[in-house]
């Protein structure tokens, strides 16, 4: 883990259709917070929403992704998604994560993705712009 980079934080709270037929949240669903997580945070933390990346003909697309399911979400339990920039290259970020569980502060679920800017009309990887560098290194 880089402790030289700022960590995020969004509180999330399950919907009922993410519950599985074990009642607690589905596998499948995890990542789907993690993008939800990242899209806020780019928006509120780094100051550059995904709405300028496609203003500018750009977007992200999930290269690899790495789950550990630790404890279960229930229904109408709230929970926090921190995630925080681990590495820089090229065209890729690899975000890393940690989901809490609010109540106790245990964790839920952890990993690390890597996330490659593309260029929209050609959906080929491009080099990150310095200016994104710049808000996505702290």
């Amino acid at each position: 883990m880089n402790s030289k980079r700022t960590r995020f934080e969004t509180e999330m709270m399950p919907r009922p259709d993410d519950i599985d037929l074990f009642r607690h949240v589905h596998s499948s669903k995890y990542l789907d917070y993690l993008i939800a997580a990242r899209f806020d945070q780019m928006e509120r933390c780094y100051g550059m929403s995904m709405g300028e990346f496609l203003l500018r003909g750009l977007g992200w697309v999930v290269k690899v992704s790495h789950l550990e399911y630790k404890r279960p979400i229930g229904l109408g339990e709230r929970f926090k998604v921190e995630t925080w920039v681990e590495e820089i290259r090229g065209s890729d970020v690899e975000v890393r994560f940690e989901m809490l569980k609010s109540e106790s502060g245990k964790t839920a679920c952890l990993g690390w993705c890597y996330f490659t800017l593309i260029g929209l009309e050609t959906g080929r990887p491009v080099p990150i712009p310095s200016d994104v560098l710049e808000k996505y290194s702290i």
